[in-house]
């Protein structure tokens, strides 16, 4: 781009000829008219010109929804329903699948897709095993599935550099001995120190020790994810089972903990660590419920497998039951409410901002946890029915990890998620990793036009978008280190996802793998995410081991699935309940910046966590809460209102608006016929409790305001105007009107109120000092020339008469349209409402 410029010939701007071209101006001597004209090129607002907007030169990329369906991705939901039959893993493990259908159904009864998931749901309070379930869709994204088991015949759990693999069942212990088999191997291939043999109550299991990483410098950063971890025991749990050609079902599913980072990128632990918590928990299932609600359509797959000779086929399928055990009062002592003291949370954001303002830091997230105590009514089960219900995610999830302890979730995000994709720009079979960072949050509006404004004022604020454009940058140097050059691409830049009581922005981020690294690679690639810890990475994750109350444990790390075909599909482990010993805990964390409001970042905390608090604490459902309350009654019940319709756009808007009163609506254009009908109705003794006077172009005269307003003196009828009849009201009464210097035609402008608006009985009664509202208007009533009778209810920012209203007559008006989208509908509700309560002579009937 160039700018060029001289005294007397200005070249404003040069781009590409795909945008636009701007020919020269000839200006006289002096610079705002250059600088107006610089502005407007540069879509930039000077004085009142509007940004431009690009009206040529689109090249669109092809959209993530278009590329997933192109791609034949997805969206992490399984793929058709398989047929079943026999395939040989990579070990030498023959597998097969009997597939059964099941009715996809609403109706609990046996056989349909919803009495299968139920059921599960009833047995995970007693039985291990785990329940994924997306309720949420996103083109390109996220698609609507359910999947999940109990009784798994193995069980994967790993602390630290220690990891049991055990049998389950007389159907794991057919299994295990070709996982003793590998364990060994991986002893003689240097990465298991110990692999002990032994038993977990009637069944076998193989306990494993993990060699130390390799000291720093001894290896590649792009070859430290392939240090012996835990995940190299997953690695080779994936190449035992692994296979080419199935029903991609097959794998790990479970919970990853947040302290499986460490083994990645080691830190000093500075927190006491419960030595029962687990990093790792992992279950190899074979029976598995899948529900695709997209396709409609739902299945059984039971698996079998011949190993060594033997052959789980015909062996029950069971396991052992444990009921969930409520707090015991007894340790009430050991019980607190939350990890953080009140204020404390704010005083570590003050810390946070210190390491910003010296260059350690650029984000970090800080958390902190709250407490509820569950009585015997309380199940995890019925926590996560109240949360399904309540706060639809891509990952709600429920799993019995043992051991008395449970996860109960509806996270809204992404972790990692990896796909085998025939069609791409590398290589056939090239693996697609992608990630969606979430960071940018403001709470849900009670509509969507308030949504709307919100979404608005999210978008606009420069430190959301901060937050955001840090957490891709580091997300992007994550993939970059495992992916093919050129891949790593955004594909989704502040995206818009809308949840039950929240609104984020989201990006979109896609890497393929480059030939020598798997889905594990990704995973420890970008453990864990930058929006649960910070960046740089290392330093955030030191910072919040250093000033968070508690371990995490669970919170920040993932669950998911592992599949055995190569593919991962896994989300992060937020809006979580973690139960433990009839415990709930429920943590919630913020993203900090320089610019963070300490105690605004702590009432961020607490509002991610109020949905999974409601969940534990509000024991009807939301629609059982709305049943216990009787309908208020409507203000406009039993009366009749005649709106005189001026040929405008929004009558008919604005009288289901009065409708909503309870009212009765009739309307009429105006003219000598609707005098004569109201003339009528009087006669007849029904005359009506209000007239509205709606907008309407050209001026009040064009249609004889007056006479109307004539006729509803002479029989006492309370009037209400807007816009038009705002300005009829002026000049009926004495007063003069002006014309704008800019028509304000579809435009959103706040209001405030005078003292007069904020009276008892005035039509903005209830309503906050300044809101904003929509304006379509040319004329206006001249502040300085109105007459003694009207006084002065709202203005604009600049002065204009938004509101007024008659000192001894029952009427009233607005410049604005409070029926507008860009006026809160229940601010114009009120106004309305407000209207019938207040605007009545001294003789009518008070009561209301």
């Amino acid at each position: 781009m160039k700018f060029i410029a001289t005294w007397s010939n200005v070249l404003v701007l040069l781009v590409s000829s795909e945008a636009f071209t701007l020919a020269p101006h000839r200006y006289s001597f002096g610079t705002s008219k250059v600088k107006q004209s610089v502005g407007t090129a540069l879509g930039v607002s000077t004085e009142n010109e509007q940004p431009i907007v690009a009206k040529t030169g689109g090249r669109g990329a092809k959209s993530a929804s278009q590329s997933a369906y192109d791609n034949k991705l997805s969206l992490g939901a399984p793929k058709d329903r398989p047929e079943g039959g026999h395939h040989m893993t990579r070990g030498g493990i023959q597998v097969t699948a009997n597939v059964s259908g099941l009715t996809f159904s609403d109706a609990k009864t046996p056989g349909t897709s919803t009495y299968a998931i139920e059921e599960l749901v009833d047995l995970l309070d007693s039985r291990k095993g785990v329940l994924l379930s997306s309720s949420y869709e996103f083109p390109g994204r996220y698609a609507r599935w359910s999947l999940g088991f109990v009784d798994p015949p193995i069980e994967v759990s790993g602390s630290k550099n220690k990891c049991t693999i055990s049998a389950l069942n007389e159907r794991g212990a057919i299994i295990l001995p070709a996982i003793i088999d590998a364990m060994k191997q991986l002893q003689e291939d240097g990465i298991l120190s110990d692999v002990d043999v032994g038993v977990n109550g009637s069944f076998e299991k193989v306990a494993v020790k993990i060699m130390p990483p390799g000291e720093v410098g001894s290896f590649s950063e792009e070859e430290r994810s392939r240090q012996p971890s835990l995940f190299s025991v997953v690695r080779c749990l994936v190449e035992l089972f692994g296979y080419e050609d199935g029903d991609n079902q097959l794998g790990l599913y479970g919970a990853f903990g947040y302290d499986l980072t460490f083994q990645f990128e080691p830190i000093k632990l500075s927190q006491l660590r419960d030595d029962t918590q687990r990093d790792i928990l992992l279950y190899l299932p074979d029976d598995i419920i899948v529900v695709d609600q997209d396709r409609r359509d739902a299945w059984k797959i039971s698996y079998d497998f011949f190993v060594d000779g033997k052959s789980t086929q015909g062996v029950e399928r069971s396991g052992s039951i444990e009921s969930f055990k409520a707090f015991d009062d007894g340790n009430q002592e050991s019980f607190s409410s939350r990890d953080t003291p009140e204020a404390e949370f704010s005083a570590s954001v003050e810390k946070a901002k210190h390491e910003f303002a010296v260059g350690n830091l650029f984000e970090a997230v800080l958390s902190q946890t709250f407490r509820e105590k569950l009585d015997e009514e309380t199940t995890p089960s019925v926590l996560f029915r109240r949360l399904r219900a309540r706060n639809p995610s891509p990952y709600g999830f429920f799993i019995n990890l043992g051991e008395d302890e449970y996860l109960v979730g509806a996270s809204p995000e992404m972790f990692v998620r990896c796909e085998k994709t025939p069609i791409n720009d590398f290589r056939s079979g090239a693996i697609r990793v992608e990630t969606c960072p979430i960071s940018g949050t403001v709470a849900r509006g009670a509509d969507a036009l308030e949504d709307a404004q919100r979404v608005k004022s999210l978008m606009m604020n420069s430190k959301e978008e901060s937050e955001l454009t840090m957490c891709t940058d580091v997300d992007r140097n994550d993939k970059s280190r495992i992916c093919e050059p050129g891949s790593v691409q955004v594909i989704g830049r502040r995206q818009i996802e809308m949840y039950s009581r929240l609104i984020h922005t989201v990006d979109h981020v896609e890497g393929y793998l480059r030939e020598e690294f798997d889905a594990l690679d990704a995973f420890l690639c970008h453990t864990w995410a930058v929006t649960v810890t910070g960046a740089p990475k290392t330093w955030a994750i030191q910072f919040v081991e250093d000033n968070e109350r508690s371990p995490r444990c669970w919170y920040g790390g993932a669950v998911g699935m592992v599949g055995f075909d190569g593919g991962l599909n896994t989300g992060l482990t937020l809006r979580t309940v973690r139960i433990k010993n009839g415990v709930a805990e429920v943590r919630a964390g913020a993203t900090l910046l320089y610019d963070s409001n300490p105690q605004a970042e702590e009432l961020e905390t607490e509002l991610k966590a109020s949905a999974m608090i409601d969940a534990i604490v509000q024991k009807k459902t939301e629609n059982e809460v709305l049943e216990g309350f009787a309908p208020k009654p409507k203000i406009g019940t039993n009366k009749s209102i005649i709106l005189i319709d001026h040929e405008d756009s929004f009558v008919h808007t604005l009288g289901n608006y009065l409708r909503q009163t309870g009212a009765t609506v009739k309307t009429l254009r105006s003219g000598p016929s609707a005098l004569t009908a109201i003339e009528k109705l009087v006669e007849n003794g029904e005359k009506p409790d209000m007239v509205i006077l709606s907008p309407g172009p050209g001026n009040p005269s064009d249609f004889g305001l007056s006479a109307t307003l004539d006729v509803l003196t002479k029989h006492k009828i309370p009037g209400f105007g807007v816009c038009l009849g705002l300005q009829g009201m002026v000049e009926h009464f004495g007063g003069k009107l002006g014309i704008l210097d800019y028509p304000m035609h579809g435009k959103p402008s706040p209001v405030s109120l005078t003292v007069a608006g904020q009276s008892g009985a005035s039509i903005f009664k209830g309503l906050p000092s300044t809101f904003e509202v929509a304006r379509y208007h040319s004329l206006h009533g001249k502040r300085n020339e109105l007459p003694d009778c009207l006084e002065v209810t709202a203005l604009s920012e600049d002065g204009i008469v938004m509101g007024i209203q008659h000192k001894t007559l029952p009427f009233a008006a607005v410049q604005f349209h409070p029926e507008s989208i860009l006026t809160s509908p229940i601010h114009g509700m009120t106004i309305l409402e407000n209207s019938l309560r207040f605007l009545r002579y001294n003789d009518d009937d008070m009561s209301q």
